[in-house]
């Protein structure tokens, strides 16, 4: 019987419904061929708090055991913990989550060792196959001669150690930080890595529970960091910090409760990477990313370099060009002092260095990277995106003081204005991202680029 995977392996990493699209047996096979494809020896594996997720784990460790890997299993960890296993092992690595996906979904976000992506290009789509021909016939055609080990060990208190010795908190003022860690793996991992420090933190659904049992753990969805917005306003605190489920992404609000763009954070880390490196380096952002992140890195002496969205672009670009930091709008951060790999827990210390570092507010201090009018996301359900896409060039094209590119869907921009309009590869889904010197403009733009897209 013929297996089509194509519905369960994304771009970057393996995602579906469990058991519905994918069970243990199929992880065990997912674990063989992963160490097929990337030719290892041993590899590292952890997972989140999902109810399916220590199960999976398990048996991709049995089908990596059976090529003849040794697996060291960290357990319990977030996405970025992973990775700093995997980068300092030195190890191929394999993290059971699905992020901010509901509870009854569950996936694989691989690597190479050294914390390298495993997508599309670079392995995922020969793991892929290899799954399907080995599901099509009954199971891992050989078992190793002399199979590998699965071992445990705990990295929580190193993976702790490492982002602190990358940020200095020890000498801040104190700090009143309201976490919410919406029931994720953030409930794991910051009591230790903020514990000690000159921070009075507040938590807020540290419980791990893959049902998310108090609401989705994606920070991005303005309903989803109501609770924590609420909370900063009560506690009188200087700043808040919210999670998603992997605890890959962080989000923060200010001390009024209002959210801070993830592109204000990104100029924010991008000058303190900058200084630490006495000014000079690369700093990668994607290209929905607000005008103010080319223009601080510029500012501090930095070469803004901007990519497509997505995080192996941002890995492949860092890569190539040695960058010192990069940053997208979906609140990823990455960090070449962290393998190229993105972490929010990171970023999060360097916004609670510099706001501790200083005597002012969060909201006085993020005004110098926040400077134009952002319209958010917007997505249109349309029936023809290449249509709808060529209809927007058709509209623009030639208008004076106008120019368009077409590194990822169309960026049309213009003296005081921009807009890109993305298609999703999952969804029949235009996404409008707008940007503007004031509100008055990015709504204008808004309102004329959806009727274009809707008409």
């Amino acid at each position: 019987m013929a297996v089509d995977l194509s519905q369960l392996v994304k771009a970057y990493d393996v995602r579906g419904v469990v058991p519905d699209q994918w069970d243990e047996p199929m992880a065990e096979l997912f674990g063989a061929a992963f160490v097929d494809v990337v030719g290892a020896k041993a590899i590292v594996t952890g997972h989140d708090m999902r109810p399916s997720s220590p199960g999976l784990s398990r048996a991709f460790a049995r089908g990596a055991a059976a090529r003849g890997a040794d697996v060291t299993e960290i357990g319990l960890c977030s996405t970025d913990q992973l990775y700093y296993a995997s980068g300092a092992l030195d190890l191929p690595g394999a993290m059971f989550t699905a992020s901010h996906n509901p509870a009854r979904y569950n996936g694989i976000k691989m690597c190479r060792a050294g914390a390298a992506p495993v997508g599309q290009d670079t392995g995922l789509a020969e793991i892929r196959a290899l799954v399907e021909g080995w599901a099509e016939t009954g199971g891992i055609p050989e078992i190793a001669e002399k199979q590998g080990s699965v071992t445990q060990r705990d990295t929580l208190d190193d993976y702790a150690a490492y982002l602190r010795s990358l940020v200095d908190l020890t000498a801040i003022r104190p700090l009143k930080v309201v976490v919410d860690a919406g029931n994720g793996m953030g409930g794991h991992t910051v009591p230790t890595v903020l514990g000690g420090l000159p921070l009075d933190v507040v938590p807020m659904y540290f419980e791990l529970d893959g049902t998310f049992p108090n609401h989705e753990a994606n920070p991005l969805d303005p309903a989803n960091i109501v609770d924590l917005q609420k909370r900063v306003r009560e506690e009188g605190a200087d700043i808040g910090l919210a999670f998603d489920g992997d605890a890959d992404r962080c989000f923060v609000v200010d001390e009024r409760g209002e959210p801070v763009s993830p592109s204000a954070i990104t100029a924010l880390v991008a000058s303190r990477e900058l200084a630490k490196h006495g000014g000079e380096g690369v700093v990668i952002h994607n290209l929905i990313t607000s005008w103010s992140v080319p223009e601080v890195v510029e500012e501090c002496g930095g070469t803004p370099v901007r990519t497509r969205v997505g995080h192996s672009f941002i890995k492949a670009e860092m890569a190539k060009s040695g960058a010192i930091f990069g940053g997208e709008h979906s609140a990823h951060y990455y960090f070449r002092d962290f393998w190229n790999a993105d972490t929010g827990m990171l970023a999060a210390l360097h916004v609670l260095a510099a706001l501790g570092g200083q005597q002012g507010t969060l909201s006085e201090l993020v005004a110098q990277y926040d400077r134009y009018a952002a319209s958010g996301e917007i997505n249109s359900t349309v029936d023809d995106q290449a249509g709808r896409l060529a209809a927007l060039k058709e509209s623009y094209q030639g208008r004076e003081g106008v120019a368009l590119d077409e590194l990822d869907g169309l960026t049309v921009t213009a003296a005081d204005w921009w807009f890109n309009v993305r298609p999703s590869n999952t969804e029949p889904l235009l996404r409008l991202n707008a940007e503007a010197r004031d509100e008055t403009t990015v709504s204008r733009v808004r309102d004329e680029v959806l009727a274009i897209i809707r008409g």
